[in-house]
């Protein structure tokens, strides 16, 4: 397998990964904040996870090119 190959791949499941991610928030029911105040350690670990995946991805990049 070529190398550009591998990169590409690899991008397309750091992006599949992110678009689950977002999929996986949840509206709430009115704006709230008696509504949106439950939400927030979610929000809070989407943020964290968000961080994670797109420091991995820069070190990816970075070692890999």
């Amino acid at each position: 397998m070529n190398k550009s190959r591998l990169e590409a791949f690899s991008d397309g499941v750091f992006a599949i990964i992110i678009t689950i991610m977002v999929l996986e928030l949840k509206i709430p029911d009115d704006a709230r904040w008696e509504s949106v105040k439950p939400l927030v350690p979610v929000f809070i670990s989407y943020i964290l996870s968000f961080a994670f995946i797109a420091i991995y991805w820069v070190n990816h990049q970075r070692f890999s090119g």
